[in-house]
């Protein structure tokens, strides 16, 4: 699909694509190269940025404020890729079958995500968590859950405006079944557009997983992860900010890089916008 098309034609999305995948890197291959155990206390706490064997100093605890960092990325990226999978997965799905079918099966299928779309996703979220207990499984579970109807509704719009086309009509006439259809004709088309609301679908998953994280709902320590981190840390805010500002700022970057990569996307994959 990018074969044909270009893809960061303006300085932010070109900074957007490398903070993404700086990022990635940084989550995959930083723990190799970083030796220093995020886990591991000392006497020496609170200790400046600069300090020997700690460049990033050390937090209330004598972690090393580098180290956790660079382990602190794994956690976020893998309860977003995950929970954005299951959305796309679950949201995909529905959408696919609801649009194609049409008549009551759409109906039922659209008022339930109708239903699910009244509730503020941040507060279903937290109920879906909070009944399923903290931890990284229930919050991929809440936050791919929560995440699914959005992109239902996208994928219903889309299906709808393929399945009217002549070459899916001709499809039909033919014989083909229709879990054929769905599969081979229907989704490569919607393909494009769904990819660019999924990824940007990530930056919110992000967002999500670093404020449950900072209320206690999220990854639970001592594992370091960039939402606890933030909440870790405000009781330094005025005698050792960097263990606040560090985390938020690489949160929001991947948080807003995420938005611009899906925008970029958009242009690119579905230039004369969807249904």
């Amino acid at each position: 699909m990018l074969r044909h098309r270009r893809v960061a034609r303006s300085w932010p999305a070109a900074l957007s694509w490398l903070v993404l995948i700086a990022v990635i890197l940084v989550a995959a291959v930083g723990p190799l190269l970083v030796q220093a155990d995020p886990l591991r206390q000392t006497p020496s706490a609170l200790l400046p940025p600069g300090s020997a064997g700690h460049p990033l100093g050390t937090d209330d605890l004598g972690r090393d404020e580098l180290a956790r960092l660079v382990h602190g990325a794994g956690p976020l990226l893998l309860v977003s890729f995950a929970a954005t999978a299951l959305a796309a997965a679950v949201g995909t799905g529905i959408g696919l079958v609801a649009g194609y079918a049409g008549g009551v099966v759409e109906q039922i299928l659209m008022r339930l995500v109708d239903l699910a779309l009244a509730f503020p996703s941040i507060l279903l979220v937290i109920l879906l968590v909070a009944a399923a207990g903290a931890g990284t499984s229930s919050l991929i579970f809440g936050i791919g859950i929560s995440l699914a109807p959005g992109l239902a509704r996208l994928a219903r719009a889309l299906t709808a405006r393929e399945a009217a086309r002549d070459y899916i009509v001709a499809c039909r006439l033919g014989g083909t079944r229709t879990p054929r259809i769905l599969v081979r004709e229907l989704l490569p088309n919607i393909a494009g557009p769904m990819l660019a609301q999924i990824v940007m679908t990530l930056s919110i998953a992000a967002g999500f997983a670093a404020g449950l994280s900072y209320l206690g709902l999220g990854i639970q320590p001592p594992q370091p992860d960039w939402g606890y981190m933030v909440q870790a840390g405000q009781e330094f805010l005025f005698s050792a900010p960097r263990l606040v500002v560090l985390p938020a700022t690489l949160t929001l970057l991947f948080v807003v890089a995420c938005n611009f990569v899906g925008d970029d996307l958009r242009d690119a994959l579905d230039p004369r916008g969807t249904a």
